[in-house]
């Protein structure tokens, strides 16, 4: 039952990043991925939000995952990003935070780089 409620929370933060990414290339134009950004802050502050209340609150598990791992995991995965972070800082592990932060940035925009490689390779370049 726990599946369902993720699938039905990530539904439901798809088409809320869709909706308001498409609301700010309205507003701000999109020259600059203005879309992005609002949503990775504003998933930044939910899922602290989110986390922290569940916590302290004693919300259900059901709950916590359709909410953090659904929702905000389909608005965004910057957010699951952004509190691991956080939560290594926390724990006193600030080493690892940076290193892990080091890894994505660098090994994310590596990755980007192969795979548009391979595709090139595969599919041959823009046309």
């Amino acid at each position: 039952m726990q599946l369902f409620w993720i699938c039905l929370g990530g539904a439901a933060g798809t088409a809320a990043r869709h909706l308001l990414t498409l609301w700010s290339n309205d507003r701000f134009g999109s020259s600059f991925p203005y879309g992005t950004l609002v949503v990775n802050l504003i998933g930044c502050f939910v899922i602290s939000l989110v986390v922290q209340a569940a916590v302290t609150s004693d919300w259900p598990p059901t709950l916590r995952l359709a909410l953090v791992t659904g929702v905000l995991g389909g608005f965004t995965t910057y957010s699951a990003f952004n509190h691991e972070t956080l939560r290594l800082f926390s724990q006193g592990s600030g080493g690892m935070a940076l290193g892990y932060v080091a890894l994505t940035m660098i090994g994310g925009l590596l990755s980007g780089w192969l795979g548009l490689a391979a595709a090139r390779g595969l599919f041959g370049p823009n046309p």
